[in-house]
């Protein structure tokens, strides 16, 4: 926990955190393309992934794990006195590893650049990886902006 969104700067370049891990199950999947309107047979059609797909599951859509940042962070960073916290974007984003229904994942932030303003705001960009259970690779790596009112 920190105190201040200022407490930031002094952290750039170190690791904030491991989240908890999490398991992205058939379920999850279902709900993301029923919101998503993304119905391809990889992510839903469990019998034809186990038939024709490389590791005989369906997969995660990328976007999906992209929104599950929201609640692994929850887990990495969270400050004590927050004005108000925004979204302010993604400056780089891939996709490196696909995530088979029932799998676990993680998030692991580092602070890549921390920019306190005047006013006490602070605009942090963090490295986030969300690390694949039993994989050498991860299957995301991003870095994300946050602009942290004091």
């Amino acid at each position: 926990m920190l105190a201040r969104p200022g407490d930031l700067v002094g952290r750039v370049g170190e690791e904030l955190g491991v989240s908890d891990w999490r398991t992205v199950d058939q379920s999850t999947i279902d709900r993301f393309a029923d919101a998503t309107d993304d119905h391809q047979w990889i992510h839903v059609d469990t019998e034809r992934a186990a038939r024709e797909s490389t590791g005989g599951r369906t997969i995660a859509h990328g976007f999906l794990l992209l929104s599950m940042l929201l609640d692994l962070e929850t887990d990495v960073v969270q400050i004590e006195r927050p004005g108000h916290v925004t979204d302010d974007g993604i400056e780089r984003l891939r996709f490196t590893a696909p995530v088979p229904a029932g799998a676990r994942i993680r998030l692991r932030r580092s602070v890549a650049e921390a920019i306190e303003h005047d006013d006490g705001s602070v605009r942090a960009t963090f490295d986030d990886v969300i690390e694949l259970e039993g994989s050498a690779r991860p299957a995301l790596v991003a870095r994300t902006v946050w602009l942290i009112q004091a």
